[in-house]
């Protein structure tokens, strides 16, 4: 996990700060073990659905065991080698490399490994929101259609502009790091 900013798009502006607070206290807690971890984890991704359940004024009944397995496990790979490589733009736009940089080359490795996984994740991601989407219609639910809209938007936008750019990065480094 490293980037709260990522997840802020599915709570109110003013639920912000609990997402925030949340954030810290896992990022505290799930260094201790892995227990710790799934835990801490588990209590974010509670904490993220219910606070944005509420910003549409619809009661939380708790995260069903389908929702948080490929989920949860598609946002922890994320967060720990799909996401970081990004942080390194500005400073490659500037023209800035480093030798330290050679770090993200295992995370950019580990992405381009697990790509086509990552990918049949999104497609059953994406399935399952357009399940959503059918049952919203049906109950007439505009806020669930809306949200499920904004998600697999989201899960393009990784596919063509996330993981991509993150595997140039690595791509880059690599041939900037060999002279």
């Amino acid at each position: 996990m490293g980037n709260v900013n990522l997840v802020l798009i599915w709570v109110q502006k003013k639920d912000e700060h609990q997402i925030n607070e949340a954030f810290q206290k896992t990022l505290a807690v799930r260094t201790l073990n892995p227990d710790a971890r799934n835990l801490a984890d588990m209590y974010f991704f509670e904490t993220l659905v219910r606070i944005h359940r509420a910003g549409e004024g619809v009661a939380y009944t708790g995260l069903k065991p389908a929702e948080t397995g490929v989920l949860h496990s598609h946002f922890v790979n994320e967060e720990v080698y799909a996401i970081p490589p990004l942080g390194l733009l500005p400073q490659l736009a500037a023209g800035k490399v480093t030798k330290e940089m050679a770090e993200v080359l295992k995370m950019t490795d580990k992405l381009k490994a697990e790509l086509p996984a990552m990918l049949k994740e999104h497609q059953a991601i994406v399935r399952a929101l357009d399940n959503l989407v059918i049952a919203a219609k049906r109950e007439g639910r505009q806020e669930y259609i809306r949200f499920a809209e904004k998600l697999k938007l989201h899960a393009q936008t990784e596919e063509e502009v996330t993981y991509p750019t993150a595997l140039l990065i690595g791509e880059y480094l690599k041939l900037r790091l060999s002279r």
